[in-house]
């Protein structure tokens, strides 16, 4: 029997929730390992060893060690190309991968900047009890609903970013996306685009992401 994976880190960190939404999508086993962030345990020396910038996720697969969370679940995918979920990277179409890639990295360039400020100023910094920056958060709504306009025309071409299937490029908006949705009471950015609003509505249903935010919820309460 395999040895399971260990994930380190909160399932509440959208880096985190990634690497597990992609290990549920794949059927792979893995475990969990908590770390204290309040208490400094991402920045002590033995998980500094793993993860050498004291963030999280960390990865372990037996010997071998990953921190970059895209980088985990494309790995997650090509070792484990056939469990779960055989096409979340394109299987063996380099095509399919090539479209992939190109929508992962437009989510790591033009979605994910402004949208994690956002989650900050509007989810975190309210329970921090930092004060919110108003400019900002305008700044990166305008950021964002340009982003968004070419999800709109892209999605009118296909039911998902790369294609017609569900893949790595869909579950990399997830973690950003739910907190907006969510916590920081953002709907309206999403809902207010007839294709962006479709896709959201289809990919935040699927079964492995509400098993995330089951883990979530159980970790937060």
């Amino acid at each position: 029997m395999a040895t399971p994976v260990k994930v380190y880190g909160p399932p509440m960190s959208t880096a985190v929730s990634r690497v597990l939404a992609c290990l549920l999508e794949k059927d792979v086993q893995f475990q969990l390992i908590p770390i204290n962030m309040a208490k400094g345990e991402h920045k002590k020396p033995e998980f500094l060893k793993i993860q050498p910038f004291g963030q999280v996720p960390a990865f372990q697969d037996e010997s071998i060690s990953l921190f970059e969370s895209r980088s985990i679940c494309r790995y997650i995918c090509e070792k484990h190309a056939d469990k779960g979920n055989k096409g979340l990277y394109g299987g063996t179409n380099p095509l399919a991968k090539a479209s992939i890639d190109q929508w992962i990295e437009a989510e790591g360039q033009s979605f994910n900047p402004p949208s994690s400020v956002l989650v900050f100023q509007l989810a975190f910094a309210p329970r921090m009890k930092l004060n919110q920056d108003p400019k900002a958060i305008k700044l990166n709504e305008d950021k964002l609903a340009k982003v968004l306009e070419v999800y709109e025309r892209r999605l009118g071409e296909s039911r998902f970013l790369a294609g017609d299937e569900f893949s790595l490029a869909d579950l990399s908006h997830l973690p950003n996306a739910q907190y907006l949705v969510t916590v920081a009471d953002r709907a309206e950015i999403f809902a207010s685009k007839k294709n962006v609003g479709r896709w959201w509505d289809e990919i935040s249903t699927r079964d492995s992401w509400k098993k995330v935010l089951e883990m979530q919820n159980t970790a937060s309460n």
